[in-house]
């Protein structure tokens, strides 16, 4: 209908893609050498890291607010000082986050418009130089 507003989440493909999105994100950085350091800061099992980022990244997309109704305010910066972040887990991070949107958001439109603010929050997750 004219004038209704698509939230990213919907125009991406909604849960199916989100859930794409953080397979593909925990795959890559669970492969790539190129991740090593960002994997290091994880624990073994990548599952329950998976589960949060999908219920995070749902509501940040505009999709439901499941990590709020679960785990309330996101706080993430707070919830990751446990985790050395430096510049290189940082970017690593990003390098993952980048080709998993890239693989499996088909357009690209989208993908430059929710990079920004990724970017910004991977930037703020730096908790070490």
């Amino acid at each position: 209908m004219a004038g209704e507003t698509v939230t990213l989440y919907e125009a991406i493909g909604g849960e199916a893609t989100v859930r794409a999105l953080v397979k593909r994100f925990y795959e890559l950085m669970d492969t790539l050498p190129e991740a090593a350091h960002c994997r290091a800061i994880h624990p073994p099992s990548l599952e329950g890291s998976g589960e949060k980022l999908y219920d995070y990244l749902t509501g940040y997309l505009g999709g439901p607010p499941v990590y709020v109704e679960k785990y309330g305010h996101p706080r993430l910066r707070s919830r990751h000082f446990g985790a050395e972040i430096g510049p290189l887990e940082r970017d690593e991070w990003m390098l993952c986050f980048r080709l998993a949107m890239e693989e499996t958001i088909e357009n690209p439109k989208l993908r430059e418009i929710i990079w920004p603010p990724v970017e910004r929050l991977a930037l703020h997750m730096q908790n070490k130089e």
